[in-house]
């Protein structure tokens, strides 16, 4: 996979670029997750110890070679997605409604990055792009601290599938949220790009891309 850089981050810091992470930049994606994880008490192995090319996009912001903020998104496959090491009876039951999955995880941004609501908005419209756009998912699963819960259902439309429980992986509670794509393709469509529109939605999608970049940025993952 070839680093793609879709686009300028924002007009007050063009020097900021969303980029599909090549294998050779994950290293630096997961190094970010790493200390984000652990200043909020985590436990966290290196990101690119649990990536497997094919399976998994990395969407990364870079402010020159540095990593500054990241998401990952994996697919639904034969081995499953890693929140079914806790939540597996609610993956089994959206599978068997035919339900086409994804994950959204290992999501990071640098704490000196300014404006990280339009950071965290663009970052999850390329993981959308990616997981139902380019791939055809229709839910993308999320393991969350309870915690973290409003904000996610309150500024993307996340819904809970699954109660809190202990996560192995990072050593603290998690609960299971879900998100309709095609919800969140009519939220983009209805409000990407307004982003005077953001007070009274509460939401991240009027910071998200307008439709003629969201047009541009296809086009140019579709190379």
């Amino acid at each position: 996979m070839n680093s793609i850089e879709v686009t300028s981050y924002s007009r007050a810091q063009p020097q900021l670029a969303l980029a599909t992470a090549s294998a050779s930049e994950w290293e630096s994606a997961g190094h970010l997750v790493s200390r984000r994880y652990a200043e909020r008490g985590y436990v966290c192995k290196d990101l690119s110890t649990h990536l497997e090319e094919g399976s998994v996009v990395v969407c990364s912001a870079f402010e020159g070679a540095t990593t500054v903020g990241t998401i990952a998104v994996r697919f639904d496959s034969p081995q499953g997605l890693k929140a079914d090491l806790v939540f597996a009876s609610e993956l089994a039951d959206l599978r068997a409604r035919g339900k086409v999955l994804c994950e959204f995880g290992r999501l990071a941004v640098d704490h000196q990055v300014s404006g990280s609501k339009e950071l965290l908005a663009r970052l999850f419209h390329l993981a959308y792009l990616h997981a139902h756009r380019l791939s055809g998912c229709e839910m993308a699963v999320i393991e969350v601290n309870p915690r973290h819960v409003p904000f996610y259902c309150r500024t993307l439309g996340y819904k809970l599938l699954g109660e809190a429980r202990m996560n192995p992986r990072v050593n603290a509670p998690a609960v299971l949220l879900g998100l309709d794509l095609n919800y969140a393709r009519e939220q983009i469509a209805r409000f990407g790009g307004d982003e005077a529109s953001a007070a009274s939605t509460r939401s991240l999608y009027p910071y998200s891309y307008g439709a003629a970049e969201e047009t541009a940025i296809l086009a140019k993952l579709r190379q």
